[in-house]
């Protein structure tokens, strides 16, 4: 199993959208950044675990977890016209985007916030925590998921 990271501005949709999903699952879907696109599409598998995180407010942090539950496929947004998404240079033959779907699993018992993460010297080398890390997805070490986890319970 691997660890993940996932970001999503509550505003656009949060873990409180995931959770009342049907089936409390959906796709992950507006990835627009390479990097990011080729875990979805080559790393991520069905069984993985993310932190869902809110960014872009007053309070970002982790607020739940969510599971791996489809691995990559080409994401359909970016064919959409309509879609805030669409990539004309994307196509059905020659996908240039790719999205996973994930399943709510549970919210923390507290919101961990990006402040708080900072605190702590075990996490310094997180890519969350790197100066000008803008991804959207991002790997968390084994070691790093623990350790957050245990945070949740102070």
């Amino acid at each position: 199993m691997q660890y993940w990271l996932m970001k999503s501005e509550p505003g656009t949709y949060s873990i409180e959208d995931l959770q009342g999903m049907p089936g409390q699952s959906d796709h992950w879907d507006g990835v627009r950044n390479y990097q990011a696109r080729n875990m979805m599409r080559d790393q991520m598998k069905v069984g993985d675990r993310a932190f869902f995180y809110h960014s872009n407010t007053k309070d970002p942090g982790i607020v739940g977890i969510v599971e791996v539950v489809r691995e990559g496929y080409p994401d359909h947004t970016a064919l959409d016209p309509e879609s805030d998404y669409y990539d004309p240079k994307s196509s059905a033959e020659d996908p240039r985007w790719y999205m996973v779907d994930v399943r709510y699993i549970r919210h923390l018992r507290h919101p961990i916030g990006l402040a708080d993460l900072k605190q702590h010297q075990f996490l310094h080398d997180m890519p969350l925590l790197r100066r000008g890390n803008r991804l959207s997805i991002m790997p968390v070490s084994e070691e790093e998921w623990h350790y957050i986890l245990k945070l949740e319970k102070t």
